[in-house]
């Protein structure tokens, strides 16, 4: 995982205090995400291990979830799950916040890991792997 813990602190302080704006780049669309949560949580094995060899788990991961409005995002997720298909692809998350005393892009990249669909909405949980300074 590439991910500056120094950067990934600021980011889970930084949404917590101020809710800033989460965009999902999909298809060459964007999405709003809101209800944002970002926090490090145990994953349900003994030791680091590849899982179904098709990627690698820590025995901690930092998870995210935040949900959009718009359902048209819903049959473009399909390809992006992690589950029984080994072809996923990371989802891109980007933001604005403030890191070393001034505003910075951050792209955030996850794997989906769980999308939860109501009639108005989609919640979807991810496993942060990358972090990027844009």
């Amino acid at each position: 995982m590439s991910v500056n813990s120094n950067l990934l602190e600021t980011l889970m302080k930084y949404t917590i205090k101020h809710s800033p704006k989460f965009v999902l780049h999909l298809n060459d669309h964007l999405y709003n995400l809101v209800n944002v949560s970002i926090e490090n949580s145990p994953v349900p094995v003994n030791e680091p291990t590849t899982r179904g060899g098709v990627y690698f788990s820590e025995k901690f991961a930092h998870k995210m979830k935040g949900s959009t409005e718009d359902l048209n995002v819903v049959p473009l997720l399909t390809k992006k799950m992690l589950g029984p298909n080994t072809e996923f692809g990371e989802l891109k998350i980007s933001c604005q916040i403030e890191f070393t005393g001034k505003f910075v892009s951050v792209d955030i990249f996850t794997n989906l890991t769980n999308s939860l669909q109501t009639p108005n909405s989609i919640e979807l949980s991810m496993i942060i792997v990358k972090l990027e300074l844009v």
